[in-house]
This record gives C-alpha cells, sequence and structure tokens, in this order.
C-alpha cells in the first residue's frame, strides 16, 4: 500500500473516523414506473435537479473534508447524461477516488433498432473517458417479463444482455443492482406474519423460498454477462413515521406491499442472502458483506443478539438532496436537516454512532465493515470480549476481508479474477447458522396462541 494510500485509508481510523462518502441525489426526475420508488414517473410532484454550481460546492467541500467516494444517484442520473459527465470529471479533478453512478436502464430498450450498438458505444466509450469506478444497472427479477413489467420498459433485459457486453470492450464492468422485493426470483414471496414465522415448518419453508429466488437471481445476472452485483435492502418507511422516528426525505422508499417484510421476514431474508453468496461467491463478485447480513439478521430475528455496530451517517456519510442541496444523515433521518454540505461544520472524531434505525447498505454495510477497525483502537478490551462472544460473527468479518481483496475490493473498472475467486467455494465457508440457532433465535420473540 503506497503512503498516500495509508494516509487516505488508515491514518483517519486513529481519529476514530472512517473514509467518508457522499450519497449525492442529482435528480428526483425518473422515467421508470418502479412500484418499489416513491420517485417514479406515476407519481405527481415538483421535481428537481441540482445545479453544476450548488455541485462543484459539494464536491470542493467533500475534497476538502477528505471524502473518499461519491456516489451520484437518483430519480434517473443518466436523464443528465451530459451533466452527470461533468460532474465525474469535476469530481475526479478534485481528488475524489471512488466515483459511482447508475441506471435503470432505459437507454437499453428498443434494441433492435437501427444504431442501438453505436448509440450504447457512444456512451460507454464517453463514460469509459472519465474517472467513474462503479457503474450499475438496476435488474429487479430473474424473469425478464417481470422486472419489465416493473420498470415500464419493455424488452430491456434483451438490451441489457446486448449492452454488457459493449461496456466491457470500453474497460467498464457493470454491476447488478437488485432492489430487494418479493418477485426477485419470478413467483412472488409469500407475506407471512411473524407470528407464523415463530412457527419452524413455516420459517423453513419461507427460508427456501427466499434462498431460491436469490439463487435464480444470480444466475441471471451472471447469464446477462454481469461480474458484480449489489443488493439494496428493502426499505418501506411508514410516512407516520412510527418506524423509528424516521422520516423519509430520499424517495426511494414506498409503501406497496412489493417491499415490505414483517421484522422476522427480514430477519429470513438477510440469513437465505447470507447463505445463497457463499453459494455463489465463487462465480461473480458480490458486494454484500456477509457479515453486515449476519449482524443484520440477528438485529431483526433476535433482541438478545449482539447489535451492529452503529450507523456512520451524520459523522463520515451524508446524503444530499436534489430538491434543495440540504445535507441529511441518511436519506431516511429527514427531520435531520443539517443545511448546505459546503457550510456544514466538521464533525469531530470524537462524536459516537449510535444509529441502527434502518438497512440503508449504502450506509450500514460499510459501518459494519469498518467497525471492527475503529473498535481495534477506541475499544480494544470490548473488541476482544465481542470476538469471544461471538466469534462467527468475526470469522466472517474477516473473511469479508479477504474476499474484498480478491474482488479487488470491487473495482468495476477490472474484470473479474476467477482463479482469485475460485478459492472461495462453499466447502469453505467459515460459518453457516444452523436451522437450530435460527429456532433458538425467534424463540420467545414472537407471541403465541394470541397472547
Amino acid at each position: 500500500m503506497s503512503s498516500l494510500h495509508f494516509r487516505k485509508d488508515l491514518l483517519p481510523i486513529l481519529r476514530n473516523r472512517i473514509p467518508g462518502q457522499l450519497v449525492v441525489q442529482v435528480t428526483d426526475r425518473c422515467n421508470a414506473r418502479c412500484p418499489q420508488c416513491g420517485m417514479r414517473v406515476t407519481e405527481r410532484y415538483r421535481r428537481s435537479s441540482l445545479s453544476m454550481e450548488k455541485t462543484r460546492a459539494i464536491i470542493d467541500s467533500a475534497a476538502a473534508r477528505g471524502i473518499r467516494a461519491i456516489s451520484f444517484t437518483g430519480g434517473e442520473p443518466l436523464l443528465l447524461f451530459s451533466d452527470l459527465v461533468e460532474m465525474i470529471e469535476y469530481a475526479a479533478g478534485a481528488g475524489i477516488d471512488y466515483i459511482r453512478t447508475g441506471t435503470n436502464g432505459y437507454l437499453f430498450c428498443d434494441s433492435d433498432a437501427a444504431g442501438f450498438d453505436t448509440r450504447v458505444h457512444r456512451i460507454a466509450e464517453r463514460l469509459s473517458r472519465t474517472s467513474l469506478r462503479n457503474f450499475w444497472i438496476s435488474i429487479d427479477s430473474a424473469v425478464p417479463a417481470v422486472h419489465e413489467n416493473m420498470r415500464g420498459f419493455p424488452g430491456v433485459i434483451k438490451g441489457i444482455s446486448k449492452a454488457v457486453p459493449i461496456f466491457h470492450e470500453h474497460g467498464i464492468y457493470p454491476s447488478a443492482n437488485l432492489g430487494i422485493n418479493r418477485l426477485v426470483g419470478g413467483p412472488g414471496i409469500p407475506v407471512a406474519t411473524d407470528s407464523q414465522l415463530a412457527a419452524e415448518p413455516t420459517w423453513q419453508r419461507s427460508l427456501l423460498t427466499y434462498k431460491n429466488a436469490f439463487r435464480r437471481f444470480y444466475r441471471f445476472v451472471s447469464n446477462l454477462g454481469f461480474s458484480i452485483v449489489n443488493a439494496c435492502y428493502p426499505m418501506s418507511i411508514a410516512a407516520d413515521r412510527s418506524e423509528g422516528g424516521l422520516e423519509v426525505v430520499y424517495g426511494a422508499n414506498s409503501q406497496e406491499q412489493i417491499v415490505r417484510f414483517s421484522r422476522l421476514e427480514k430477519g429470513l431474508l438477510f440469513k437465505a442472502l447470507q447463505e445463497t453468496i457463499i453459494e455463489y461467491r465463487e462465480r461473480i463478485r458480490i458486494f454484500s458483506p456477509l457479515s453486515s447480513l449476519y449482524a443484520l439478521h440477528r438485529q431483526h430475528s433476535s433482541g438478545d443478539g449482539q447489535p451492529l455496530y452503529p450507523c456512520r451517517g451524520g459523522i463520515d456519510f451524508f446524503f444530499i438532496d436534489a430538491r434543495d442541496a440540504n445535507t441529511y444523515p441518511c436519506g431516511y433521518r429527514g427531520s435531520e436537516n443539517l443545511g448546505k454540505y459546503w457550510q456544514l461544520k466538521k464533525v469531530s472524531g470524537a462524536v459516537a454512532a449510535t444509529c441502527t434505525r434502518c438497512d440503508w447498505e449504502c450506509f450500514r454495510d460499510p459501518s459494519e465493515l469498518f467497525g471492527p477497525l475503529l473498535a481495534a483502537f477506541s475499544q480494544p478490551g470490548q473488541l476482544l470480549r465481542d470476538c469471544i462472544r461471538d466469534w462467527n460473527r468475526y470469522r466472517l468479518w474477516l473473511s469479508d476481508i479477504r474476499y474484498y481483496k480478491a474482488c479487488d475490493y470491487f473495482d468495476g473498472r477490472r474484470p473479474l479474477d476467477s482463479r482469485r475467486l475460485s478459492k472461495f467455494k462453499r466447502c469453505s465457508d467459515p460459518y453457516v447458522p444452523s436451522p437450530r440457532q435460527w429456532t433458538d433465535c425467534i424463540d420467545g420473540m414472537v407471541p403465541r396462541d394470541g397472547a
């Protein structure tokens, strides 16, 4: 590791800080019909986009604060393609190392039309001349017709299958971005209450259903040519703030049943995703960390499990809204308006992270991954006790670190290295919770017989 990277990545940990990131919503305009998102084209409200002037001010301030990663999100960012390219280039020029953006895929419709390949080549070539590190394409289901119906983009999967190799030609390896929903495997995942899931046969059937859905999805995106895949955990925060006092400011949220899961359903989802990733991570680079999924599973399925490392939102991570360019600790703590980012006071390293109220993977996953490193310097004794109490969690964490390295830390400008991933066959799985452990977790947590 160079001295520059050491200073940027590791020295902040000595000050109880981790590499910072911004999620910047460049627009809330969208042309898709996704039922799982409040920004879908059918929603009626005044749409907004960040001006270049404000975006530059945000980037300049981010660079001055040592922010390492910036994600330009939407809405649909590619509706502002020229501005987006300018934002990416400006961020790179300011010294931001990790720059990410993505699309709902609308540009890949009408793949049989004349000039489709030329158009995609032009887009990929233009992005390849920037310092963009990761480019995602949203995929909602392993069944093309289901995904296309959800998005309102007929034929888009065929277009994506043609576009992915073109991006590869230009040195960009797109990520398939899954927003977890009940149609991810095709047939709908049935709704189950916490009381129903407390019965062992029911949760075992549900767990198998979830795992089969994820298996179909990973096979599907691999066959489409993707070499990286990420999962966005279900976000459905009640508008009346009844869920942990949260207030949505980022529109990637819905009250539709397709993304609403009960507490124990979420616990099963995270368990199923963890176990399925173990089966497929030798074939495709899967970003979701096992240690984070294990901790989320314990949080949702049990009250006696070790808590997650709290989210670093509002300390090292921030969300910036397109409507007014205001800053928030995350997209779901809308009551905590911090004002303009370039006017934000520096956050002291002494500030402790405390929030575990939502499952926004953009902030929760890195918080969990960096948690043990922060604890090693700030609370080494507590870390040692935690390792003794729940060593399986830290075995998963060590496995994640090895896996991330083998995946080139998910560098979307590098191809998959099958030889390095071959070390992560299922037989080398560091830890998979047993059915009995799951039963022990939920036993007593759900009222029975109407109690």
